[in-house]
């Protein structure tokens, strides 16, 4: 399989909290699109493995992606090992994504920013051609950081995501276990009511989307300089 755009991320929901909606406009646009889970967020308070599992695939249908797996790496012990970069070249060469999304390589957990690297430094390893791993040497053209909990880092650019915000939404519902609880746990510090999340959500996307002029938009950056073709028609209004 060779997909246009890959989305990495430690947990299941990650991708559809930073990057669903991305993802979905990527697909309008005829584009082949996936998810690479690193783990199955068994160290989370609520919801299984197997569980979990259930829901990226339900989740990774509604975001109409080609392809979906989980490399089951273990939940908040990410490192930037010989043999996870290793289990990551292997996924790369085996999908050869153009593009590739990444967490943003600072946060509070430590597995998104250990992702952040790990998967990196995975992209770069699949392509050397004297790697001892199977597959043709690969490595992904562009890579982008979803910055979408970051309002203090200035994104390179948004994606208007604006008619695909309801369902990425509904993806984000697919993990009931995480949001949609059947019984509220007293002692869980880690409770997102339904309205609160819905509401930053909502909140976020707006905001990102107020800088653009946009209903709703979803922010990443890039760390080399951006190339513009056509000065004339520069989204966005400066004045």
């Amino acid at each position: 399989m060779k997909l246009d755009l890959l989305a990495i991320a430690p947990h299941p929901d990650d991708v559809e909290l930073t990057c669903g909606g991305t993802l979905l406009k990527a697909h309008d646009q005829g584009y082949k699109t996936g998810i690479l889970d690193l783990t199955a967020g068994e160290m989370g308070t609520r919801g299984t493995p197997e569980t979990r599992l259930k829901e990226a695939a339900r989740a990774g249908r509604i975001l109409r992606v080609a392809h979906r797996e989980n490399l089951r790496l273990p939940d908040a012990h990410l490192e930037v090992s010989k043999d996870f970069k290793m289990a990551i070249a292997r996924r790369i060469r085996a999908l050869q994504p153009h593009t590739v999304i990444l967490p943003y390589w600072d946060g509070r957990h430590p597995d998104h920013y250990t992702a952040s690297r790990l998967a990196y430094e995975g992209c770069f390893l699949a392509g050397l051609k004297q790697l001892p791993i199977e597959g043709e040497a690969f490595r992904p053209f562009k890579i982008l950081y979803a910055t979408v909990y970051y309002k203090e880092v200035r994104p390179t650019f948004v994606v208007d995501i604006s008619p695909y915000f309801d369902r990425r939404y509904k993806a984000i519902l697919a993990y009931g276990s995480q949001f949609r609880p059947k019984t509220k746990d007293k002692k869980s510090k880690v409770d997102i009511p339904l309205d609160r999340l819905h509401q930053e959500v909502n909140l976020i996307a707006r905001y990102f989307g107020h800088l653009a002029g946009v209903e709703y938009a979803e922010p990443f950056l890039v760390k080399e300089v951006m190339q513009v073709d056509d000065v004339v028609k520069l989204p966005v209004r400066s004045i």
